[in-house]
């Protein structure tokens, strides 16, 4: 199937082809034809399988673009108000149609002008609410979009959208998207929906195929030092680090910047400004490794991220995937490494039951191993790196006093030792303790250690409530410390400097 087939107005045809997309995605393919022919939805799908333009495409097909505002997107988070108004911008350039974000934290004025202009506001809860109560602006949309609805119910922001509702006309389309599916999200459908037909995209589908999924297991003493193995063996182009908490958000950013890389972490506490400048340094490389805890990282979206780092394993399987949605994006390749102790094996278990995938169990290697690959990696770039005038008049002056194959000898030197891989030679268990391992967890299930992991799966949930990061009603009052910033040299000028 092609978006061809969905005979989308020509300007929204032009853009998609000038964004280079061709076949839909599973989403796409059930949700598009269903909103094209005016039902309301509610579809579940996770993050990462496109349903930004499973909304965005057929509604802006049907927009007069006549200068009122014909869409509202409801979103959980600033971030993702941002990146949702950036892809619906480039959809809809070629149709004239605009789009304004509103979110809390900045100017209302600013907001509102901007609202005067669009055909499809893109916003927060928290803020939308104000505005409306507040009588700034009216709005009478004919499409409106709940996306990532089960986000926006563990942030505490159900009695925001039921309000949002209650100043919204009746005839109108509504679609909810959702990566869960809990009971208080299906009574909201049952409310603000008419007969909605359903989307569900089942585990196969929603767990990208081009990821590989990989997991190391390491003694929980192991974990930085088997962190900072795999990145130099893995040699990231961009990479995301998730933890749980943000002191150790803070701790793994100081540990990774004093080894070298550039890096920088995301979390609750950082405030708005700060979040925006770091993200945008990420997406545009002056940042290789982003330390972002499950809240903070909501609604980032990368699209060249080539690997994902489980620090620590999440509690529950729907976080793992949300985790690993960060890569494999845009018909590319990707990486999902998480690292565990022998006693979090069983939860790999379950994930992997859960999710309806298999994950690959490796070695990490030895410091021997990466050098070599490293090595190999020079030779590499030494034999195809160019010839500079500048380099043979520095050669031509070192010859005054060495020979060729000392002067050969001092560089290749300096740059091996600029590349040295520190630490201990073997972290982790070897594949036959791992499969012993696997072995003595499958040979002790009991209903009791059953007991002991739901339990500790269902707390995730409180979690994640109590934290308030993110959420739009409470924006100021925070100080952020920005651990951020660039080492010297960085990890791209092959410079890493060690201690």
């Amino acid at each position: 199937m092609k978006f061809t087939d969905f005979n989308l107005k020509k300007s929204i045809q032009d853009a998609i082809q000038e964004a280079g997309f061709t076949e839909p995605s599973p989403v796409q393919k059930e949700a598009i034809p269903l909103i094209l022919d005016g039902n309301d939805i509610i579809a579940q799908a996770q993050t990462g399988t496109g349903k930004t333009a499973a909304f965005g495409l057929p509604i802006m097909s049907m927009m007069k673009a006549d200068g009122s505002v014909e869409g509202l997107v409801i979103v959980p988070t600033r971030e993702l108000a941002m990146q949702v108004s950036d892809e619906l911008y480039r959809f809809g350039k070629l149709s004239n149609i605009k789009t304004a974000t509103v979110y809390g934290g900045t100017a209302y004025a600013k907001q509102i002008e901007r609202i005067n202009q669009a055909s499809i506001v893109v916003a927060t809860p928290g803020r939308l609410q104000d505005l409306l109560m507040s009588k700034k602006i009216k709005l009478n949309p004919h499409f409106v979009v709940l996306d990532e609805a089960d986000e926006m119910l563990d942030m505490g922001f159900l009695d925001e959208i039921k309000n949002i509702f209650t100043f919204l006309a009746k005839d109108r389309q509504t679609l909810m998207f959702s990566a869960t599916m809990p009971k208080a999200i299906r009574k909201l459908a049952e409310e603000i929906l008419q007969e909605p037909k359903t989307v569900s995209i089942t585990k196969s589908e929603s767990t990208n195929t081009s990821i590989t999924q990989l997991y190391y297991v390491v003694e929980e003493r192991e974990r930085d030092d088997a962190l900072v193995r795999l990145i130099d063996f893995k040699n990231p182009n961009k990479c995301i680090i998730f933890c749980r908490m943000k002191k150790e958000v803070d701790r793994l950013v100081a540990h990774l910047t004093a080894q070298g890389f550039k890096v920088s972490g995301l979390h609750g506490d950082m405030e708005q400004k700060q979040r925006e400048v770091t993200i945008k340094a990420f997406k545009q490389g002056g940042i290789d490794i982003f330390v972002a805890t499950d809240v903070a990282a909501r609604g980032l979206d990368v699209n060249d991220v080539t690997h994902v780092f489980n620090y620590h394993i999440p509690f529950d399987s729907e976080s793992y995937v949300h985790r690993i949605g960060r890569t494999g994006r845009g018909g590319k390749t990707g990486e999902a490494i998480t690292l565990v102790t022998p006693n979090e094996l069983k939860t790999i278990k379950r994930i992997e039951k859960d999710v309806g995938t298999t994950m690959a169990t490796e070695v990490i290697p030895t410091r021997q191993e990466v050098q070599n690959a490293k090595e190999d990696e020079l030779i590499a770039k030494i034999a195809g790196t160019q010839i500079t005038e500048s380099a043979i008049k520095l050669v031509k002056t070192l010859q005054h006093d060495l020979d060729i194959v000392t002067i050969a000898h001092l560089l290749a030197s300096m740059i091996q030792s600029e590349n040295a891989i520190l630490g201990k030679d073997k972290i982790g268990l070897t594949l036959d303790q791992i499969a012993l391992a696997i072995e003595k967890i499958r040979n002790e299930r009991t209903p009791s250690s059953r007991n002991r992991s739901r339990g500790r799966s269902g707390n995730d949930s409180n979690r994640r409530r109590s934290s308030g990061a993110g959420k739009d009603k409470s924006r100021s009052g925070h100080s952020s410390r920005d651990h951020g910033g660039q080492s010297r040299g960085g990890r791209n000028s092959g410079q890493k400097s060690r201690s």
